[in-house]
């Protein structure tokens, strides 16, 4: 590829996943019908309710961490600890700026919470991204207490492209 195909390489592979997240979701529920993502903002579980956060880029209107919720992320080259739901929001209010879709998306509830694990595409000024992460939510009253994530990094169009090449 030229560099010049690899970005319309990568924009074709990232439309085509955002065609497949519906059914790729529905997968995932493993036969369960999912809610509609208006439901799950209102009536849904935590863990529905910060997804649909993630998917909409409305980090700064969510309300699902307690007062005690703290952050261990793992990210490319770094690790952070944050405290208090107001650090969390503003963190992953960076991570989740855009509005995106899940792929892949993959829940198993634990005791005492859920581990959610997905890749998430979205358009960055009109560049198609990437990522993929694995959260570990401990969940008590109805508000996440702890989060553990581990993110692979943000993968851009021209990175998409390397590994579709080097995955071919």
């Amino acid at each position: 590829m030229t560099g010049t195909q690899a970005p319309t390489a990568a924009t074709q592979a990232a439309t085509a996943g955002t065609q497949a997240a519906t059914a790729g979701t529905q997968a995932a529920t493993a036969g369960t019908q999912a809610p509609t993502a208006s439901q799950a903002a209102t009536t849904g579980t935590v863990v529905d309710r910060f997804l649909h956060a993630i998917e909409r880029a409305t980090i700064p209107a969510c309300q699902v961490w307690g007062e005690d919720a703290v952050l261990d992320a793992t990210v490319p080259n770094w690790r952070m600890q944050l405290a208090g739901p107001e650090a969390i929001r503003r963190e992953y209010a960076r991570w989740f700026a855009d509005p995106g879709h899940f792929h892949e998306l993959r829940r198993y509830p634990i005791d005492g919470g859920e581990v959610v694990d997905y890749t998430l595409s979205w358009q960055e000024n009109g560049v198609p991204h990437a990522a993929h992460h694995m959260h570990l939510l401990k969940v008590r009253d109805d508000l996440i207490v702890a989060d553990t994530v581990l993110c692979g990094g943000r993968w851009p169009a021209s990175l998409l492209a390397e590994m579709e090449a080097a995955d071919a």
